[in-house]
């Protein structure tokens, strides 16, 4: 006999201070009772104070023998009292099921995850009908399944409900994690067992020593398996047009591996992919190989990398990634001398520029509108550059016109005019402008903003003078600051992209400058934001199911297209003193028995007698028999 959820002197303890309760009530008991005298005389007169004297007995000891045996029956249920030892109670078992990506590959007519299922039902079929059973599903993160049931049936759909993921599997972590959980429920642990191959990923931590209640079940496995393992894709730096790709394959197996690598493109309006090109790699047993391509295509699309022959785990002889199309920025320039911007506008090649007579003006251009000393009859509903506009009609009101001034300098706080240097040179005629608390001051004289930028939609440049037609026409920051005023207006066009197929699970991007923090962004498939952390040039992110992740670090994005499994990299040994294979239990731990619910009944029950027999039960019921007692008299006396 002993009790499961309290100990011993636990259970004296509460009890104790209960029973001492109860008695010091019963002991104390200084209540008001009505009492009916026949006659005034036999009260006590008010002015003579009545002598309060404690009880040295108790009156009624059998209704406190009733209360105390009563709390001590539910106390006993409460504590879970059982007939038989401890040593045959029922114990809490972990099973560590490997759901690791690998464990799609395939053994036999099914998948390594159809055999560890199998093995993990016939675990659980051995435990004791007493034992209390949690699943946890392990890949890159330990996740329960369950709790820990007392009813098998529930773990057993659980198991049956489980599915290989997308991460490598970090088995220190996950038998950390059941060795915890274990500790947490304070009751006596059983076995964790770990069900799955053992191929763990490197995380970069020192492994712990494994439990010593730990039971493995291992699943025999075919490692003969050739797959991608990271494919990369940026612009040439010459030419815009150009993607080059770079495709590398690992050999996981024992044998050299001769293996077929062929990429293809297609793009929504084309019915079929186009072949891009293949090439034949020869693999050593854990070695790499790399291959590279080349595509020209200003189209958005879809490239797909394929290797064959399949093996035992196809999962990652295919993989696609989105390419963004080459975006352009359409520019309409309305100028009676179209020389002065041409040369400015040709120097990007990401920009189609059209040139016009102010004569020829439409107030629907898309893109971005130039406006040279001209007031258009009506604004621009696209974003807009206006080039010296007189006073009447300008976006930006003038505030007064200088003449022979020393341009004073830029603002570096704003975009338009990061990197921009000048040496010392004069502006014959400019216009000073009124600028609101918003507008952005890109460059100033001593009386004010000569060029203005103003946020919002659509976004307006105002420049007080003619670049082409001044002393800045000499400057080398001429150039410059309309490449920075087209990136203000229209980023897209100069974002450099990267691209980076590789598997799900964590991502390190290294920057090639520092940029801040602040300036950094990581966000999913669906836009949501994901935590990151970095450090030393490092921007570092989870992400455990497939899809792409986009940093954007200042004028440069990062694609991560997450489609390939993540795979293993090392074989886990279990120790030689590590219990293996399906146990059989004895029969003997279902031997215990619970009375806790019979407890409960006769406590109550003796609850409720007392109050029957002594309690506000009894007095409610004095008075109705006393008047059936006087009812029954006066029938017989008549």
């Amino acid at each position: 006999m002993y009790l499961l959820n309290l100990s011993f002197f636990q259970f004296l303890a509460v009890f104790g201070s209960i029973g001492a309760v109860s008695v010091a009530l019963y002991l104390l008991d200084r209540s008001r009772r009505k009492q009916v005298v026949s006659t005034l005389r036999f009260w006590v007169a008010a002015e003579q104070p009545a002598v309060a004297a404690r009880r040295r007995h108790i009156n009624q000891p059998w209704s406190l023998l009733l209360q105390l045996i009563g709390m001590g029956l539910l106390l006993l249920a409460i504590a879970q009292l059982r007939f038989g030892t401890p040593a045959l109670a029922g114990r809490d078992h972990v099973i560590v099921l490997d759901t690791s990506s690998w464990m799609m590959a395939r053994s036999g007519k099914g998948t390594l995850m159809d055999v560890a299922k199998a093995r993990a039902r016939q675990y659980l079929r051995a435990l004791p009908a007493r034992d209390r059973v949690m699943l946890v599903r392990a890949d890159a993160l330990a996740t329960p399944a369950t709790a820990f049931e007392p009813t098998h049936q529930k773990v057993d759909a659980a198991i049956v409900a489980s599915q290989p993921g997308s991460t490598a599997l970090n088995l220190n972590q996950a038998l950390s994690f059941a060795r915890h959980i274990q500790l947490q429920e304070g009751r006596r642990a059983g076995e964790i067992a770990f069900i799955g191959p053992g191929r763990t990923a490197d995380s970069g931590e020192s492994a712990s020593a494994p439990p010593k209640n730990l039971r493995v079940i291992a699943v025999a496995d075919n490692v003969e398996n050739c797959g991608l393992r990271k494919i990369g894709m940026r612009r040439s730096a010459t030419d815009p047009a150009l993607w080059e790709i770079y495709v590398s394959a690992h050999n996981y197996g024992t044998a050299p591996r001769n293996v077929t690598m062929s990429l293809d493109f297609g793009t929504p309006q084309q019915a079929g992919r186009v072949p891009i090109g293949t090439q034949r790699l020869s693999l050593q047993p854990g070695g790499d190989s790399e291959a590279s391509f080349q595509y020209r295509t200003t189209a958005a699309g879809v490239l797909g990398v394929n290797l064959t022959p399949h093996d035992v785990f196809p999962a990652d002889d295919h993989a696609e990634m989105e390419l963004p199309g080459q975006p352009a920025l359409a520019v309409t320039v309305y100028s009676n001398e179209p020389e002065l911007l041409r040369p400015v506008l040709a120097a990007t090649p990401r920009v189609t520029a059209v040139f016009r007579r102010p004569a020829e003006y439409r107030a629907n251009d898309q893109g971005l509108v130039i406006l040279d000393r001209f007031v258009p009859p009506q604004r621009p509903a696209a974003d807009s550059i206006w080039i010296d506009p007189p006073a009447q009609g300008s976006p930006i009101p003038i505030r007064t016109s200088v003449e022979n001034v020393p341009f004073a300098g830029w603002n570096p706080e704003h975009p338009a005019s990061a990197g921009l240097r000048t040496k010392d040179f004069k502006l014959e005629k400019v216009s000073v402008f009124e600028a609101a608390p918003s507008d952005g001051r890109v460059g100033e004289v001593a009386a004010g903003p000569v060029i203005v930028a103003r946020e919002g939609k659509p976004k307006i440049v105002v420049l007080g003078f003619h670049p082409a037609l001044s002393a800045m026409r000499y400057e080398l920051a001429t150039p410059l600051l309309f490449a920075n005023l087209l990136r203000w207006v229209s980023p897209e066009i100069f974002q450099r992209w990267e691209i980076t197929g590789g598997s799900v699970g964590t991502v390190k991007v290294a920057l090639d400058r520092e940029t801040p923090q602040k300036d950094i962004q990581v966000t999913g498939e669906d836009g949501a934001p994901l935590p990151f952390t970095m450090r030393d040039r490092t921007v570092q992110f989870f992400s455990g199911t497939p899809g792409s992740v986009r940093v954007v670090a200042g004028n440069r994005e990062y694609m991560y297209a997450m489609t390939i499994p993540e795979l293993w990299d090392s074989k886990w040994v279990p120790p030689p003193d590590v219990r293996q294979g399906i146990p059989h239990f004895a029969a003997v731990l279902d031997s215990s028995i619970d009375v806790w619910p019979w407890l409960a009944v006769a406590g109550g029950l003796c609850l409720l007698a007392e109050w029957v027999l002594y309690g506000s039960f009894r007095r409610a019921l004095r008075p109705l028999l006393l008047r059936h007692k006087s009812r029954t008299a006066a029938e017989v006396r008549r």
